[in-house]
């Protein structure tokens, strides 16, 4: 499961409103867990089983409550049983289809489709080339 989660301090005494050191005190937390994370400007995405996760983002939460008196949490969870390595496998995927996605578009611009001619007349075979030998016919539907 992964669960990307921000939590901030809100009503503190800070007059310049920044958060910077509460979520430092999260960030901590989240990296002492020792399960795989990446922290970015809007959330940090962490991944292991539900207890796992729960138990850091409370603690996360708890860390934060002694900057103010409130705290807010957003949390968004992908949880898929039986898949590991989705903090990277999800962007390695996402990755791949650009990159199939920019080469089409790149033998749109060229004039290489589906069903065009060749230069001696003939047929152009079904599909467009990609990587890996495989068509764009081939890659409809794939995940």
């Amino acid at each position: 499961m992964l669960v990307a989660f921000s939590v901030s301090p809100s009503g503190g005494d800070n007059p310049d409103a920044s958060v910077h050191d509460a979520v430092a005190a999260a960030v901590h937390v989240v990296r002492e867990s020792g399960l795989p994370n990446r922290t970015d400007s809007m959330f940090t995405t962490i991944e292991g089983e539900w207890d796992e996760c729960m138990a850091v983002v409370k603690e996360a939460t708890a860390a934060v409550a002694e900057y103010g008196p409130r705290v807010s949490l957003v949390l968004k969870a992908d949880i898929r049983p039986g898949h590991t390595g989705e903090l990277t496998g999800k962007l390695e995927r996402l990755e791949s289809a650009l990159s199939r996605h920019e080469l089409g578009r790149s033998q749109e611009r060229r004039g290489i489709t589906s069903g065009a001619t060749g230069s001696n007349g003939s047929a152009a075979s079904e599909g467009t080339a990609g990587p890996e030998g495989t068509t764009s016919s081939d890659a409809v539907g794939r995940k």
